[in-house]
Order: structure tokens, then sequence, then C-alpha cells
């Protein structure tokens, strides 16, 4: 047999992008991921060599200075890279996101303003929606945009902005009521803001502030912050698309694309799991011979690569059907559900088949244990994705009475 998550039906030039971002992952990411999480550092190198491998750019069209790949091709990518450590693949992931948003979404004078500075990595994305008095209610942001003349004044707090220190450009969700009338369904009423900024933490400009990094259980080394805007003024032309009320619209595109981009971050990390698994049953022996011998070894194994294999399917399946251009909601959320859900079951074997020594930092297992409960949660928890689910099937499976 091959190894596992294999894809089938990929060109030459997908195959090549995957085996030299697989080649970078093994050399230069998993030697020293480990070392870095522990110390809470930015993979600044780590960064570098990605943006040389113009993985920033690859799904922004060629005529922007990108590699005009398909959202599978990145997918693939994100998986290998999540396999190294996951947040480097958080850092990739953001910055795709806004790309993605700009390129859908945006009016031609912010594509040629951003896309071509996004595409070489000089001008890197995160975006914004949550905030701390709410998690998956994205209708009920407080967050507000004001007309003032040819600008917008934006006041309010955000959280959970991931690259929020390294980042230049921000897509920052707000209501906006111009032009809404009262009673107006507030995800109407909402607005993708580009706000640009200087990377680094404190006050990045006037009327923003981005506090320091939020200690994280896992998920270490890319930033988590806050964003406070208090009296923070953009530009009219930096309205994402042009026209108000169309943010929760665009913010969801997005968010429908990131979540694909989750479960790959799953799969890899399964994968990484697996392979740590495997491996060690291998080499530890108990009762005279290697515990991979053991039936009970070889039940974990055998229930960790299928879970593997299945989620990887589920994952390329979504994002196939993302850019056949038709709706792949129900896909996106069973792929991210699904995936997110057996990386957890895949890398607590793992952690299981090590013993003690799982629980020892001297083992990468113990990073991977603490990685992937963010999965759970990252782009929309379980119970988001069973509602998204449930509410598609009804569509598809309505009773005729």
């Amino acid at each position: 047999m091959t190894r596992l998550a294999q894809t089938a039906g990929l060109n030459d030039v997908q195959q090549e992008i995957l085996s030299t971002v697989r080649d970078f992952v093994d050399k230069e990411i998993i030697p020293v991921a480990t070392q870095l999480e522990h110390r809470d550092e930015y993979p600044a190198e780590i960064v570098e060599g990605l943006k040389e491998l113009g993985l920033f750019g690859l799904m922004i069209p060629e005529e922007y200075g990108g590699l005009g790949e398909s959202l599978l091709t990145y997918a693939l990518c994100v998986e290998e890279i999540a396999r190294g450590w996951m947040s480097v693949s958080g850092i990739i992931n953001t910055h795709f996101i806004v790309a993605y948003m700009l390129k859908q979404h945006g009016t031609q004078e912010q594509k040629d303003t951003f896309l071509p500075r996004m595409a070489l990595g000089e001008v890197r994305g995160a975006f914004s929606m949550s905030e701390p008095a709410l998690g998956s209610d994205v209708a009920a942001i407080s967050s507000k945009g004001v007309r003032d003349g040819d600008e917008y004044v934006l006041n309010g707090q955000k959280m959970w902005l991931t690259n929020g220190g390294t980042s230049s450009l921000v897509a920052v969700l707000c209501r906006s009521d111009e032009g809404h009338p009262e009673g107006t369904p507030p995800h109407k009423s909402m607005t993708t803001f580009l706000v640009e900024k200087e990377p680094g933490f404190g006050e990045v400009r006037p009327g923003l502030t981005i506090p320091g990094k939020i200690d994280k259980m896992g998920y270490k080394g890319v930033d988590t912050t806050e964003l406070i805007m208090d009296g923070l003024r953009i530009p009219a032309n930096r309205v994402l698309g042009g026209t108000t009320g169309r943010g929760f619209y665009q913010m969801m595109d997005g968010v429908e694309v990131g979540r694909v981009n989750v479960a790959a971050r799953g799969c890899g990390v399964a994968q990484r799991a697996f392979e740590l698994g495997v491996s060690y049953a291998q080499q530890r022996h108990t009762f005279g011979k290697p515990i991979a011998e053991h039936q009970a070894i070889q039940f974990k194994l055998a229930e960790m690569a299928t879970k593997v294999e299945a989620a990887h399917a589920m994952m390329v399946n979504a994002a196939r059907k993302k850019d056949s251009g038709e709706r792949n909601d129900l896909e996106a959320g069973m792929a991210k559900y699904l995936a997110s859900e057996y990386c957890k079951e895949v890398v607590e074997d793992a952690f299981r088949i090590h013993g003690g020594y799982g629980f020892s930092k001297e083992y990468e297992i113990e990073r991977l244990y603490r990685e992937a409960p963010m999965l759970l949660i990252g782009e929309g928890t379980a119970e988001i994705q069973k509602m998204i689910i449930g509410r598609r099937l009804l569509e598809e499976y309505r009773f005729q009475g």
C-alpha cells in the first residue's frame, strides 16, 4: 500500500509543489518546531522560507504576482505544514483568508493595492470577527464604524486575532448602520473594513492598539492578540468592495474556505501523531517484544490510520467542491467537524501509545496533545458545524408531505 493520506488526480505542478513543501517541512520545520514552541518564539526564519517558496501567494492570481493555484493545492500544502507545526499553518491561513476575500470581493483599486504585495509576503494579513463578549454569535458584534465625511470612525474591541502583531493588513468586521434603516437584520448592517497598520504591539497607528500576545495552552509561536479601536479613522475607500452592509457575507465566504484549511490542519496534525505513534510502537519493547506486536496496540494503529484516511478524504472533497464553484458549506462543515474530532482522538491514542514518555516535554507528542484542542473551536465549534450541517441537510431532504 502507499502511505496514508494520498490524493488522486493531482497534476504534475501540484505534485511538484507538494513535494517541495514536504521537503521543507521535514528539513526546516520538524527539527526546530518543538524547541520554538516551548519558547513561544515566532518562527521568523521559517516564515522567510515560506515567502521564498511563494506560499503567501499560492492562491493569488498570476496577474497579481501569485501562483494562481486552487484551494485544493493550498489545503494540501497546509496539511503538510501542519504536520510539521500547526502554528506555522495558522500564520499562512489567516493571510490566505484576507487575500481570498480581497480577490473575491475587493474593488479593483483594493486588489491592485494589496494583492501584489501580499503575494510576496510583504503585506501580511489577519482578519477579525470575534469580540470578548461573543464567540460564534457573529450577529451580536458591537464594534461600530460611523461615516464622517470621507472617512469612517471605528470604535470597539476585537478578540482572538491570529497574526495580530505581525500583520500589516487586518480585515475587521464592524456594525455600520449608515444606509440601513432601523430594524434591518444585524447581519445586513455589517461592513468589513481594511485596516492598514504597522507590525508590532502597542499603539500601531492613531486610534489602534494591539496589546501583547495572549498566553495560550498550545498554538504557540504565532501571535494571538486583542485589537482595540478608539476613534480609528479609515478612508472610505477601505470598505471592502466599496459598499457597506456586505461584511457578514464576505466574512462567511472567507470562513468557509478557512474551514477547509482548519480541516487540513487537523489532517496534518493527525498524520504526524500517527507517524510518531507507529514509530514509537516499533521501538518500545514490553514482555519480550515490540509493543507494535501486541494486538491492543495494533487495534489502536488501525483505528488511527482509518481516521487519518477518512478525514483527508472529506477535506479533499470539500476543497474540490469549492474549486468547482459550487456551494460547499455542507462539505466544509463536515470536513472541519470530522477532521478536528478525529485529530483529537488520533493524537490522544498516540499519546497513550507513548505511555509515560508522552507526558514528557522531550517527546513531540506532548506538543501535539496541547495543539489539537484549538482545532475543536477554531473557525466555529463542533456545535456550530453541526448546526450548519443539520440546516443544509433539511434543505436537501425537505419532507414533501
